[in-house]
């Protein structure tokens, strides 16, 4: 079968609905012709039990002929592991939900009956034309579909948010023409990197006055990334913003942070959207973040995350929660992969990212600690940041507010 003949086989409809539409499209070529058709009925009768967004689906199972998959109203994640009456406890903890609703969502049968048992649901069977393969591409392919009809939870996700400064004082057209700029730069930087060789598959949400930005992929790597995509989307704001003399570029201030999120599909049509959605500390902690920040200002939360960290030996290993700063002088040793990108026409010759601090003598600086109140009289803690963006020809292109220029604050 050619590969340009998927529709007859109903895998294009798979990677139509779903938000890994490429990705998707490269495991299914490594599959029969029945193997996909077997993946398309899946499909249709995950689409049915989810129903427009009705139900949620938590997990599946595979059986010889079919397979089992634990469906659930979308409201009902919730009411799990809320007090029942007669303040009984919850009929489940929320650890118990969130792990099921983190990571692989496959179970074994015995798993499968344990958790219908708990959550008082009866498992709903998907025959199929043939048996699974159980190949890793196969199963890679099912896990991505469940997740599309349901809500998954990520502990750990880095997210950055670009804020247009003023965005509301503009007229609708500037507006237009302000996000469309934006746009545009988060595309160019997308394709920067990609010429680099750093892979990044960015997902973005409307915040209203800019963007939403996160890396699908997850963990370490995934996370200095996004960082630096952050870096290049700025920086060819700022190239854009010198070369145009009407008010079609905006003017940013970007917040980064690292946190737990929730995402999930919503409905468009008969079907989930293509492109997912996210909610959670993370993009709380950034909206009031955000707020808090100046027009121009690059603002970084006070995460913990975690780190790679080379031996003497050259082996890698991985630390657990350390803190932003440390966090951020592991980012700066991965900038080597962004030299001899070219912006504009001109070609990096190095990129130097920090966090700001009062000069302490001796060419040493500490590190100011931000404390921001929100409206609601929470207090959080978060770090001004410096980008220097150095070319061969042209002045460097300086990114953040110097901290001499912030109000006072504490500093470690």
């Amino acid at each position: 079968m050619e590969l340009d003949d998927l529709s007859k086989s109903g895998i294009r409809r798979i990677a139509d609905y779903s938000p890994y539409l490429d990705q998707l499209a490269g495991l299914a070529q490594q599959m029969g012709l029945r193997q996909r058709s077997n993946l398309t009925d899946v499909e249709n009768a995950l689409r049915s039990h989810w129903s427009l967004g009705q139900n949620s689906i938590l997990s599946w199972a595979a059986l010889d002929q079919s397979i089992l998959i634990l469906v659930v109203p979308h409201y009902a994640i919730a009411e799990y592991t809320a007090p029942q009456e007669g303040s009984m406890p919850p009929r489940v903890s929320p650890r118990f939900i969130t792990q099921l609703i983190s990571g692989d969502r496959q179970l074994s049968i015995l798993q499968m009956q344990k958790v219908s048992r708990l959550l008082d649901i009866e498992p709903k069977n998907i025959p199929l034309r043939v048996p699974l393969e159980g190949s890793d591409v196969e199963t890679r392919i099912i896990e991505k579909m469940i997740r599309k009809y349901g809500i998954n939870f990520v502990p750990s996700r880095a997210v950055t948010l670009f804020d247009i400064v003023g965005f509301s004082l503009h007229t609708a057209f500037e507006q237009m023409t302000q996000l469309n700029s934006l746009s545009y730069s988060l595309n160019s930087a997308h394709a920067k990197m990609l010429e680099a060789d750093v892979n990044i598959d960015f997902a973005r949400s409307s915040s209203g006055d800019g963007f939403y930005i996160w890396n699908r992929d997850e963990g370490l790597e995934a996370n200095v990334n996004l960082y630096h995509f952050m870096h290049i989307v700025l920086a060819d704001n700022a190239i854009a913003s010198s070369k145009s003399s009407s008010k079609a570029v905006p003017r940013l201030r970007a917040c980064f942070h690292v946190g737990s999120c929730y995402e999930f599909h919503q409905a468009e049509g008969l079907n989930p959207t293509t492109h997912d959605f996210i909610v959670g500390d993370v993009t709380i902690e950034l909206a009031r973040m955000i707020d808090a920040a100046l027009p121009g200002q690059i603002l970084v939360g006070d995460f913990m995350a975690d780190i790679e960290v080379e031996d003497e030996e050259g082996n890698f290993t991985v630390q657990p929660n350390v803190d932003a700063a440390t966090f951020l002088r592991r980012a700066q040793g991965n900038l080597s992969q962004l030299s001899g990108m070219e912006l504009s026409g001109d070609r990096v010759t190095a990129i130097k990212c920090y966090l700001t601090g009062e000069d302490m003598g001796g060419g040493k600086f500490n590190i100011r600690r931000l404390t921001i109140k929100d409206k609601h009289g929470f207090s959080r803690v978060a770090f001004n940041a410096k980008v220097n963006i150095y070319r061969e020809e042209g002045d460097p292109i300086l990114l953040g507010i110097q901290d001499k220029k912030l109000p006072l604050a504490t500093a470690d």
